[in-house]
């Protein structure tokens, strides 16, 4: 089998050509023909621009057709694709800008209007994904007018019309080389960037082709963010080389607009975080059966099951019916949640997977999979506990195999720390593995959250900025209820020393929340601070024991 990942994209282009491709929700759709013609647009601006192979060009927008063109243009020239999320605050975009080394940003225009230019002295130019307008350069040349003679470069290449034949990408045939850097976090002394090579994102697509069984024309919505991969493996990249329909949802997705698109769309499969699950299940399932009536009916054998079949039928059509399988994937769901699914026959899934693996680790069908597990390591894919009996006793989560990163960018210590010496990527997350293979993660080492629409929330970095607020000597983010709440041990001894009495702690505490919120990305943003009487208890190297507080904030 041909191991090209660059490969699977191209030959779907051109047997899809007639295809519609990619959609703006609710705006304009452009088919697989229009995708080949901009990149090779795209294609020409690199070239004339001095771009080579292998250098990195940065990318940054809300989910939309022109950011997957972009990104498709990018790793189908064989340069190297820097995706950012567009939460991130100006100084994070201009540090990974800086620090991945990119000679080009794509950048959302509103993103646009707040970064500085001068911030990112080693970027040739800045181009707009709105129109693919150059919005700066830095060059001895005239990027500007070059790309205003893009259509006439082009009409030049192919006097005789774009025809499928023309279409010549980047041919990887180096394996190990970068072709994605996926930075973690956007925060200097936090941030890691994550190099996928050709082979991980090529394994990711061949074993997302042996379980999601997807045809030329099948529809998808794209609601995770594109920045990360998750979302950009199974909603974008896999469905383009499939010769797939994408509906992207330009804005932040809340969930009545992802329902109304799934009702509206129909997609063929629905990737979901947990957030996204539980708030559908206490909102359309939980307030139903309170109802004293339907409570009684429930313990009756045979109308038990006829009210779950209608059930699992409610909750099907709120996914729009049309599915394979929801997979869940991001962070745990909910055991009560997870058992009722399974009481009822939902077609859902629980998977695994972490950025520096593309992401895939484990998975199994929902017709296979056993409850509360996340699967089994998929092709390609090994996993093994850190544990001397792995069935029972909990140890870290170790994974070897063709998906796994090459390591951190210009970070060599902490690449060492996390694949050892034997190749295995040590996960940071606990669990166990039973007898026929089926991960169960108990626990995140890793204190990651993740936010309401996929995106990594990093704790430490908020506590880090909370810390130095006023009057805190210590902090703790945790999340309750799908919000971020920050508990602040006071720093008593400067509130005395400044005559502030411990009553006017709380309001103080609410002044900081709102400052700190002004400098935090709208995903991340605090939502109650409450003061925590005496300091938090620590482990031998003073670090909080964060499990002991999960429950505090109420």
């Amino acid at each position: 089998m041909d191991n090209s990942f660059i490969r699977l994209i191209e030959e779907s282009v051109k047997q899809n050509w007639d295809l519609p491709a990619f959609s703006d929700y609710k705006g304009a759709t452009i088919h697989y023909y229009d995708l080949a013609r901009k990149i090779e647009k795209i294609h020409i601006i690199f070239e004339k621009t001095g771009i080579e192979k292998g250098d990195k060009i940065a990318l940054i927008g809300r989910n939309s057709s022109h950011w997957a063109v972009a990104f498709l243009a990018i790793v189908t020239y064989g340069a190297v694709v820097v995706p950012i999320l567009p939460e991130f605050k100006p100084d994070n975009v201009h540090h990974i800008v800086n620090h991945s080394d990119s000679f080009v940003l794509f950048t959302g225009d509103s993103i646009w209007e707040n970064l500085d230019e001068s911030q990112m002295r080693n970027v040739k130019c800045i181009i707009s994904l709105t129109k693919f307008t150059i919005l700066h350069e830095n060059s001895p040349f005239s990027i500007t007018n070059m790309r205003n003679s893009v259509d006439e470069l082009f009409n030049q290449r192919h006097p005789n019309g774009f025809t499928p034949n023309d279409v010549r990408f980047y041919r990887d045939e180096k394996p190990n080389d970068v072709c994605v850097i996926n930075y973690t976090s956007g925060t200097t002394g936090f941030s890691k960037g994550v190099m996928l090579p050709y082979r991980s994102l090529w394994s990711n697509m061949v074993f997302a082709d042996k379980v999601i069984d997807l045809q030329p024309g099948d529809r998808q919505v794209s609601i995770l963010p594109l920045a990360h991969a998750y979302g950009a493996a199974f909603e974008f990249i896999y469905q383009v080389t499939k010769g797939c329909h994408i509906h992207f949802l330009t804005r932040n997705p809340s969930p009545k607009i992802i329902l109304e698109a799934f009702d509206e769309i129909k997609p063929k499969v629905v990737l979901a975080v947990p957030l996204i699950i539980e708030k559908i299940y206490k909102k359309n399932i939980i307030e139903a059966l309170k109802r004293p009536s339907l409570k009684m009916l429930l313990k009756v054998p045979i109308i038990d099951r006829r009210i779950k079949k209608e059930i699992n039928k409610k909750l099907t059509s709120i996914f729009g019916g049309n599915f394979i399988e929801v997979i869940i994937g991001g962070a745990a769901l909910n055991p009560e949640v997870e058992s009722f699914l399974r009481d009822i026959g939902f077609r859902y899934t629980v998977g695994y997977g972490m950025t520096e693996c593309g992401p895939i680790i484990t998975y199994d069908s929902w017709k296979s999979t056993k409850l509360h597990s996340a699967g089994k390591a998929v092709v390609n894919m090994e996993v093994k506990i850190d544990s001397d009996d792995p069935q029972n006793t909990v140890g870290e989560v170790l994974v070897k195999g063709t998906n796994v990163m090459l390591g951190y960018y210009k970070n060599d210590e902490a690449t060492k720390h996390a694949i050892d010496a034997d190749g295995w990527l040590h996960t940071g997350d606990l669990g166990i593995i039973d007898a026929e293979g089926y991960l169960y993660i108990k626990g995140r080492s890793k204190n990651m959250i993740l936010g309401p629409n996929g995106q990594n929330i990093y704790p430490e970095e908020v506590e880090g900025i909370v810390n130095n607020l006023p009057y805190v000597q210590e902090s703790l983010v945790i999340e309750q209820e799908g919000k971020l709440i920050a508990l602040v041990f006071p720093d008593f001894d400067s509130a005395d020393k400044d005559g502030v009495k411990t009553g006017a702690l709380e309001g103080i505490m609410e002044e900081n929340r709102s400052e700190l919120n002004k400098n935090l990305p709208s995903y991340s943003q605090i939502a109650k601070i409450k003061v925590y009487p005496e300091e938090f208890e620590k482990t031998p190297k003073r670090s909080i024991k964060r499990y002991l507080y999960q429950g505090t904030s109420k």
